[in-house]
């Protein structure tokens, strides 16, 4: 089989006025960047449209190495509702260049089930991110001004800034830094750090925000730090909301792509789920509900990181609620889960497969305690045996979940049809929005413990005297009605990626808190996450190569 660029870059791919008119986008409405991306204008949402439209959310299990292909089954899906005659569009999340040029790869699907122009999209896209680097970037060049500053000077305390530079690359050599080195002229100096582009929370403001005066308002209300008396220090007390704005005027813009079948696909922001909400923003879900009939959007990683974040945060901001949720499964996956060694998936292995089926089991649970019904989907691949896809088919069964086998990457549309046509009819079935799983009103403590409990599965949280110190301050500043996005690692439901499948008599522990304060959300950390990773051993980009006509290979 082909390899998903040379897929990609042999397809048919059409002039995007062709895909903006199935969704009844005049031309006039674009603003294309070249012949097959464009922009679209804010006024295309209409809440009426929103309020009638079927919210298709797809979630996963636990990820393993071996990979789960979401967001190929996400446009697999979406290709086979439009073949069944659905007005539908996909709503998906923009790539990082760290995971890009790291190890997972980009975020445009994979086989014949991706979104083009794939090489655009993984790359540089429209700007996004570099919008929101420059954005990032500028407040924080204007705090170190302003510490520097003799006659406007706030009297930030240097040591108590928790704002960071970004870039979109994995560079774990930038996570901790002196900054202002070279005397007098260079400024104060002081330990800082960068974070990774989809971790800054100029990302996560964006995927929040439903207006440009929205965006500005929370960019505003970023918190800095404190000054030497301990009053708090905002964005807005340096005037920088209006030009991080400016720069971010076209950034807020959904763009409009297509799939390989020419399905609308509107991309827009790429919060991480592991540091941040993990779905892309509410503006282009919600003006995708407003053009469409059918909606298929996704959540990052598995379902107690990104469904949970989608479904608690970013669904209660938004007003809406998924009619279907997918949970994404692979045999390979399920086998890793019950047991069986890294290298050894490509055996066939039917009780394996059985055994990692508690892990399965946890996220159907946890989508249940939503109230929302549940389709398990299983991402096919060639190594699969009749056994193997009749174990899980017979989970499913004793869960009472519907399954269907999805074979989009080999086909397309015409293997996904049968999964296009379940979710159809679940989606006609739902009346009741989703039930979140703790109240606004709650303590911040009591929320954290629902989520560990009720969602991860844990015995109970341990908080450490740096976090309870952290959370008093929180509450007495006035975020303790805050939403709280869980920092935990994605290769274990526990805080310790060491424990695959469905552990059980576990605590986790919130190391430390960071706040959100403009995205609206309260940060717990959870063991060791880092909001800038490194690099693999042997990176993807070792592997990457064009010639001398501009063809790329290697890139995934």
């Amino acid at each position: 089989m082909h390899t998903d660029i040379e897929i990609a870059t042999a397809a048919d791919i059409k002039p995007i006025e062709n895909i903006a008119q199935k969704l009844g986008i005049l031309k006039d409405d674009l603003e294309c960047y070249g012949k097959y991306k464009a922009k679209l204008p804010l006024s295309l949402t209409e809440s009426k449209k929103v309020d009638e439209s079927n919210l298709i959310l797809v979630t996963a299990i636990t990820p393993t190495p071996a990979g789960e292909g979401k967001t190929t089954i996400s446009i697999g899906l979406a290709d086979g509702l439009s073949a069944l005659g659905k007005k539908t569009v996909a709503v998906l999340r923009e790539p990082s260049l760290g995971p890009v040029f790291g190890i997972k790869g980009g975020a445009a699907g994979g086989g014949y089930s991706q979104v083009i122009p794939m090489e655009d999209i993984n790359l540089h896209f429209t700007g996004d991110f570099n919008a929101i680097e420059k954005a990032n970037n500028l407040l924080a060049a204007l705090i170190d001004n302003n510490i520097q500053s003799k006659t406007r000077n706030l009297g930030i305390d240097p040591r108590t800034v928790l704002w960071k530079r970004c870039i979109d690359m994995n560079d774990r050599s930038l996570r901790n830094i002196i900054s202002s080195l070279g005397g007098k002229g260079g400024g104060m100096p002081r330990e800082t750090g960068f974070n990774i582009t989809a971790a800054s929370e100029i990302m996560a403001i964006l995927c929040m925000s439903k207006d440009p005066d929205d965006l500005k308002e929370r960019f505003g209300n970023i918190y800095i730090g404190d000054t030497f008396q301990g009053k708090p220090v905002y964005a807005r007390d340096l005037n920088a909301e209006g030009a991080m704005a400016i720069l971010m005027n076209d950034a807020i813009k959904p763009n409009l792509v297509q799939t390989l079948e020419g399905t609308p696909v509107l991309i827009h922001g790429g919060p991480f789920a592991n540091i941040a909400q993990g779905t892309n923003s509410i503006i282009a879900t919600r003006m995708g509900m407003s053009l469409a009939d059918y909606v298929v959007t996704e959540a990052g990683f598995g379902a107690d990181l990104g469904a949970e974040k989608f479904l608690n945060i970013k669904s209660r901001y938004a007003g809406i609620s998924p009619k279907a949720v997918v949970i994404v499964a692979t045999i390979r996956a399920l086998k890793y889960h019950g047991g069986k060694p890294l290298k050894t998936l490509g055996e066939e292995d039917a009780q394996a497969v059985t055994a990692g089926m508690s892990n399965l089991e946890r996220h159907v649970e946890t989508i249940q305690k939503f109230g929302l019904p549940v389709i398990v989907s299983i991402n096919k691949f060639t190594s699969d045996t009749t056994d193997e896809i009749a174990a899980l088919q017979a989970g499913c069964k004793r869960m009472g979940v519907e399954f269907s086998v999805s074979n989009g990457f080999a086909e397309g549309s015409k293997g996904t049809l049968e999964l296009a046509e379940k979710v159809k009819d679940i989606c006609e079935g739902l009346k009741k929005p989703f039930v979140p799983t703790y109240d606004l009103e709650d303590s911040i403590e009591e929320k954290i413990n629902k989520i560990a409990t009720g969602i991860y599965g844990a015995s109970g949280v341990n908080f450490t005297d740096k976090a309870r110190q952290q959370l008093k301050k929180f509450e007495s500043m006035g975020y303790g009605n805050y939403p709280v996005c869980m920092a935990k690692t994605q290769k274990s439901l526990s805080d310790n990626e060491k424990l695959p499948g469905r552990p059980e008599n576990f605590t986790v522990t919130i190391r430390e808190f960071e706040i959100a304060a403009g995205a609206g959300f309260l940060i717990p950390i959870l063991g060791n996450m880092l909001r800038m990773p490194g690099l693999p051993e042997t990176p993807a980009a070792e592997n990457m190569d064009m010639d001398n006509n501009g063809s790329i290979t290697g890139l995934s």
